[in-house]
């Protein structure tokens, strides 16, 4: 939004994968107004809006001083819990249980879902470039990991 001098409002954004410096923000499912974000923005200048996009979680706690990027998230479950209340079928990214999807076996990961009263009814597969797919699967790479050390260290 501040790239483009538009209200937030009009920004829709998908990200997928974990949370943290390894999201996959999706600048083929970004849209300003409706419009393809990648006709707005240069390559070069959308890639380091990417990076930032990773990264901003960590440069809101640097600037908060204490406590944690915890807005987000808060705002994010709401909206979950009310598309699960009202049974408002809405496409969201959401960590979901995917057995093949995207390539993912038996594992939760943030996939772009509809969500309604059932919970997630439905995976929404989308087509991935070549580096989004990559980044996707370093993400879910990096999550797995995070499950292995966490599994250990209940273990000991």
């Amino acid at each position: 939004a501040m790239e483009l001098g538009v209200s937030v409002e009009d920004i829709s954004a998908l990200l997928m994968g974990g949370h943290g410096d390894t999201m996959v923000p999706m600048p083929s499912c970004t849209s300003v107004g409706g419009i393809p974000v990648t006709q707005l923005i240069a390559p070069e200048r959308l890639a380091e809006i990417v990076d930032r996009t990773r990264k901003g979680g960590a440069e809101i706690v640097g600037l908060l001083k204490t406590g944690s990027a915890y807005y987000a998230p808060a705002a994010a479950s709401a909206q979950m819990v009310e598309a699960i209340v009202r049974d408002k079928k809405r496409l969201i990214p959401c960590a979901a249980y995917c057995d093949k999807e995207y390539g993912v076996g038996g594992f939760y990961v943030g996939v772009p879902v509809v969500l309604g009263s059932g919970g997630v009814e439905k995976i929404v597969e989308l087509e991935l470039t070549e580096q989004e797919q990559a980044d996707f699967q370093k993400s879910v790479d990096a999550v797995k990991e995070l499950v292995e050390t966490m599994g250990k260290l209940m273990a000991s």
